[in-house]
Order: structure tokens, then sequence, then C-alpha cells
């Protein structure tokens, strides 16, 4: 059963991604990055604009499915060579949190709700991207997550 995931980074940096067709987090760390599988859902959530900026967003930002791709490092600029993930990107809204809070599990405590976004890339549940998945594109994300499984098996039984 494919897992869902919320990666946090800014949006110009998730729009830089998502142009690209890849995933990076934690600033450009391997290890979250590995622990995704293909066909496992990612949904960016950017607290700001600009990567360090003080411009709020706090929006959902982009969606999309792993794709049967490892992980793997590149050389953005000299000194700094990030690991990425290529990611199947979905035509998503721009969304905002508040007014999902009091339906994600993940921001039950309403109080400390952005706690877990302080890490850069959590598993939530598959109930909560749904809802997510909805709010952003009007359709489940379900759907993308099992035909990306459907040919992965298709995929491995062919070799």
């Amino acid at each position: 059963m494919p897992r869902s995931w919320i990666a946090v980074a800014s949006a110009n940096h998730v729009r830089i991604g998502r142009e690209a067709g890849f995933m990076q987090v934690c600033h450009g760390k391997a290890a979250p990055l590995k622990r995704s599988a293909p066909g496992d859902r990612v949904i960016y959530y950017s607290p700001t604009e600009t990567f360090g900026g003080k411009d709020r967003l706090q929006a959902f930002t982009a969606i999309g499915v792993v794709k049967e791709t490892e992980a793997y490092q590149v050389e953005a600029h000299p000194g700094f060579r990030p690991w990425r993930r290529d990611l199947a990107w979905s035509q998503a809204l721009e969304t905002p949190i508040r007014p999902l809070l009091g339906r994600l599990s993940f921001t039950s405590n309403r109080a400390g709700w952005g706690y877990q976004l302080r890490f850069g890339l959590f598993e939530i549940g598959n109930d909560d991207a749904e809802i997510i998945a909805e709010a952003m594109r009007g359709e489940p994300l379900m759907e993308v997550a099992q035909t990306c499984a459907a040919v992965r098996v298709q995929y491995s039984l062919a070799f």
C-alpha cells in the first residue's frame, strides 16, 4: 500500500522542483528521500513564498507521486550537491492549510499544529492525503497512486 508524505519547502523552491520533475527536502539530505518508495504520494506544504523569507504563505503548494527511480545526487551549484527524487506531479491549486486544520489528524492539536512541519518530511495517513488532494485538485489522490502501483506490478511481472 502506498504511503503518503508531507514535504516542507518554500513555494519558490517547490515550483523549481515541480517544473523540473523532482522533489528535494531537508536542504538536500538523502536519508529522508530514501524513506519514500515508488508509488508513494507527496504533498508539499510551503510555510513561506521564498526560502528564508518572512512572507508567510502556509499553503499546500504541490502534489505528486514518487516515480520508480531511486534518490540521486546532483551538483546544483559549486559546493552544493543535494539529493533528489523524481516525482510525477499532478495539476493542483495552491491551497491554504487553515481551512483544513480541523479536518486533518496531524493538525488535531490546534495550538501546536505546525510542530511536525519542522521535520521537513513526515508521513501522514491516507485519509489526510485524500482530504488535502480533494482540496487541491477536486479528485482523490489515491486513484493516482493505485494507477502507479498497478504499473509497478505489471512492470515487475514482465521481468
